[in-house]
């Protein structure tokens, strides 16, 4: 809103007025807001909750310092959206595809992770909403976000077309040129030797291969290119949708001891936000060679509202915590972080950016599998793990939880790093 109404008072040659012109000044101003909105409406929202006794009703699973945490609110994931689309709404282009992409991840995920606390919380049902229902909200999301990213006319990349010597002189020809040839001297120092192509396309990348770029109309099985072009949808709509599920469940699994998904989330969008950028930026995307998507420079402002909110809540949720976020914080999150990277087309480093959320499944699954045959086998189940997902493991051996959330950010920032290196190292 404020960005649109700077940028006419910026034509209107009102003085100033032309620093929201500037990427990293609204995503300053978004990272300021955030942690300001979460600060002031965090510690409201939390005297509130406790007036409406919208307390957490804890299992008694054996594990230390427990039955603490009995009462302490829940549904604190409201201050974690207030903190995101407050700042998107005010500094973010809202004509912009992704921005919209993003606005609608974050509401309809976060309405999902509501309604299940709401259940918990005020309807005293403990298994919150249907397992079924939640699934089917989030394929719908899924759905939604990949036919926005797929039909879109404003998704688009640029690439790099090698410009062709002819006799010795260049011929400058492209799609982004209708009918227009352009002829340089091959000597003249001024002219690049390759040009940009702005076009539709089904492309993602490939982390740590060379010529890392994956084009999901090669999975379609028939028809020729322009036809596999047309109906790559088919192969990339359940791919959304199950990347969106997965990384939404799995922030719901890290989601069990304080500031754990939260610190993770934070060191994942900080991660997402340096691509975002190099991404939507023509002279970095050029120089390191990487896929060129216009008008992503918007998510910077989007991402950076996300960052500030997540190490907002920390002050409410660091340990001991006074709120938890809840459902309606952690699918939210996790169906953000998913949303993001496949608009910026990394949804296939994903298992690099958010290894701690993907070590916390792989656990569940492997307790759960374990269990399952062993049973079938030995007559009884037997535990990989002490405990299911993996934090709860080492709570189990007796390690505090904050030395455990800390060690668990160690990790995450381990993967961030590698997940960045991978501009350079293919």
């Amino acid at each position: 809103m404020l960005y649109h109404l700077f940028t006419y008072l910026n034509e209107m040659d009102v003085p100033g007025t032309g620093v929201f012109q500037y990427l990293s000044f609204r995503a300053a101003m978004a990272i300021i807001t955030s942690l300001i909105v979460t600060l002031v409406f965090g510690k409201r929202l939390i005297n509130i909750l406790r007036a409406k006794q919208a307390g957490e009703t804890v299992r008694d699973l054996g594990l230390e310092g427990q039955k603490e945490k009995e009462g302490t609110p829940t549904m604190g994931g409201l201050i974690i959206l207030a903190a995101i689309l407050i700042p998107t709404l005010l500094f973010a282009k809202l004509d912009n595809i992704y921005t919209i992409t993003m606005i609608i991840t974050t509401v309809g995920l976060g309405a999902i992770g509501f309604i299940d606390d709401y259940i918990k919380v005020f309807k005293k049902n403990k298994k919150g909403l249907a397992g079924k229902f939640k699934v089917v909200g989030q394929v719908g999301i899924g759905i939604v976000v990949a036919c926005l990213l797929f039909f879109n006319d404003n998704v688009t990349v640029k690439e790099k077309v090698e410009v062709q010597y002819i006799d010795g002189f260049k011929d400058k020809i492209g799609e982004n040129l209708i009918g227009v040839t352009e002829v340089f001297k091959k000597d003249e120092p001024t002219v690049l030797d390759y040009y940009w192509v702005e076009h539709h396309s089904s492309k993602t990348t490939v982390p740590f291969i060379k010529n890392n770029e994956f084009d999901y109309k090669w999975l379609v099985p028939f028809g020729d290119d322009e036809s596999k072009s047309k109906w790559a949808w088919l192969i990339f709509v359940p791919i959304v949708i199950v990347i969106v599920t997965a990384v939404s469940n799995g922030a719901n699994l890290t989601d069990g001891i304080d500031g754990l998904a939260t610190g993770t989330s934070a060191i994942a969008g900080v991660t997402l936000l340096i691509f975002a950028y190099i991404s939507g930026n023509i002279i970095f995307s050029g120089y390191l060679n990487v896929m060129h998507i216009p008008n992503t420079g918007e998510l910077v402002i989007f991402m950076s509202a996300f960052v500030g909110a997540c190490i907002g809540f920390l002050w409410f949720n660091a340990f001991p915590a006074q709120v938890f976020m809840g459902d309606t914080g952690s699918l939210a999150i996790g169906g953000i972080i998913a949303v993001f990277a496949i608009a910026i087309r990394k949804e296939l480093l994903i298992p690099v950016i958010c290894g701690i959320f993907l070590i916390e499944n792989v656990s569940v699954m492997m307790q759960v599998a374990w269990f399952k045959y062993t049973k079938k086998k030995y007559g009884e189940g037997r535990r990989i793990f002490l405990m299911s997902p993996l934090h709860h493991h080492y709570q189990k051996k007796g390690m505090h939880e904050a030395k455990i959330v800390a060690r668990f950010w160690i990790v995450g920032i381990m993967f961030a790093v590698i997940s960045i290196v991978t501009l350079k190292l293919r």
